[in-house]
């Protein structure tokens, strides 16, 4: 199923037609749709039949000039950016014209590529307020999934999202799969100053090398079979905004060389390009990998380490803040049961124990899915354990420990005798234990677990 968004869709309006024409031809190799006009009139005409994201009009025109033509479109459609060309001469006028709504301006003799990057901004900025609003109401209905809970943890790393979020410092994500890294991400860009900029996201992790570099960086015309015309990479795309890269520590060695330098230059050359494009984003990076051991067995640069690990955040597993459990719970509950127009009550007693016992291995991501398969069996009134698909492997409650000592407790002790016994080697214990490092200090932390000489 193709989900890619229709290209933009460009009216250019001038009367002398070799502008007419080159333009809408670098026009069309950017990959949008183009029409021309050759006078107002005309453009107004065009207006009428068609819906347009982007006016690029002459200003000196015969008969109604590009200034009236910019009124008459914005009393037909307030949306349309209209980008004017001018001559030095007329840049007052074109001023004039910025204070009554034009987009922006450029002057006779102008750069086509400094032109396209006014058009593709354009572009990004008549999207803002449509994927604001989508952004907007995808936190409102996913925000619950991880901040409905009371937990510590949680609240620590909501603490440290706005504390990062006014700020440009590039973010790392730790946290298992399922915990809510994307999320975490939308949340920093929702509260940063780029927030009317782009959220731009790459799975690393889901693109072989060629296409990953071709993805961030983009490629010129002819660089690559298949390559038939000029495709801007992400990189470029999340200029003014937020890139987002999930799954950071699965890009090759190769890709890492080229991401380190653009993010230490602010500047991209487009696979079979040799020009230097300026980009300004800021980058959120995530992973699930232990990226210190991958840096010391090889496979991630140590200096882009450093560069991506200026402000981290780990998500904890949901494992580690039951008290979150039910309430996110009874979120997809009543959000599922919307959506399907079933009458649930709730979670039955045995419904409950088992959602506190189960260990989410999956994380919240799993958590969901338990709850909507479970509206499926049910239909309706209360869930019952027997709704749920999950494994009721855990111990009985009863047979947890025959001491009656406090979960923590056995925890605690548990994490000693592996530190102990692996000589406290962090990295071997957060193996053993099947948590990742960052995991494991934090628990040492929270018990006060110190070494035994």
């Amino acid at each position: 199923m193709n989900t890619r968004s229709p290209a933009p869709r460009l009216l250019v309006v001038d009367d002398e037609m070799h502008v007419r024409e080159s333009l809408s031809r670098w026009f069309v190799e950017d990959g949008y749709e183009v029409d021309a006009a050759a006078d107002a009139k005309e453009a107004l005409s065009a207006l009428g039949k068609r819906h347009y994201d982007v006016v690029v009009s002459d200003i000196k025109m015969p008969g109604m000039d590009g200034i009236e033509l910019q009124r008459r479109i914005r009393e037909i459609n307030p949306r349309v950016a209209i980008i004017l060309i001018t001559a030095y001469a007329s840049v007052s006028t074109a001023v004039q014209a910025l204070k009554e709504g034009a987009y922006d301006y450029v002057t006779k003799p102008f750069d086509p590529e400094a032109l396209s990057r006014v058009v593709a901004k354009a572009c990004e900025t008549l999207r803002l307020q449509d994927e604001n609003v989508r952004l907007k109401q995808r936190l409102e209905a996913s925000a619950p999934e991880l901040v409905t809970g009371q937990s510590l943890a949680m609240q620590e790393v909501l603490g440290l999202v706005e504390a990062v979020a006014g700020t440009d410092t590039t973010v790392l994500i730790r946290g298992e799969s399922g915990t809510g890294k994307e999320l975490i991400t939308r949340l920093i860009h929702a509260k940063s100053t780029r927030c009317y900029g782009p959220l731009v996201a790459v799975n690393c992790g889901a693109l072989p090398e060629g296409v990953l570099e071709s993805e961030l960086f983009g490629h010129e015309k002819g660089s690559f079979t298949g390559a038939v015309q000029r495709h801007k990479g992400k990189l470029e795309l999340a200029d003014g905004g937020t890139l987002f890269l999930d799954e950071i520590g699965e890009i090759s060695p190769k890709v890492q060389v080229e991401l380190l330098r653009a993010l230490e230059d602010h500047k991209i050359v487009r696979v079979g390009g040799s020009q230097e494009i300026p980009v300004d984003f800021r980058i959120i990076c995530a992973t699930n990998r232990d990226l210190e051991e991958s840096v010391k067995a090889g496979g991630f640069r140590e200096d882009l380490y450093y560069r991506i690990n200026i402000f981290t955040i780990t998500i904890p597993p949901l494992r580690d803040r039951r008290e979150d459990i039910l309430p996110i719970a009874e979120h997809f509950l009543h959000r599922y049961a919307a959506a399907m127009g079933r009458k649930a009550t709730g979670f039955s007693a045995d419904a409950k124990d088992l959602l506190r016992r189960h260990p989410w291995p999956g994380n919240v991501r799993e958590l969901a899915n338990a709850v909507e398969r479970a509206l499926v069996v049910c239909r309706e009134g209360e869930i019952r354990a027997e709704h749920l698909p999950i494994s009721a492997e855990v111990r009985p409650r009863e047979q947890v420990d025959v001491e009656a000592q406090p979960l923590e407790e056995i925890e605690k002790r548990h994490i000693q005798r592996v530190l102990d016994a692996q000589g406290f080697n962090i990295s071997r214990s957060a193996r053993v234990l099947k948590i990742d490092r960052v995991t494991l200090y934090n628990k040492i932390r929270r018990y006060g677990i110190e070494r035994h000489p």
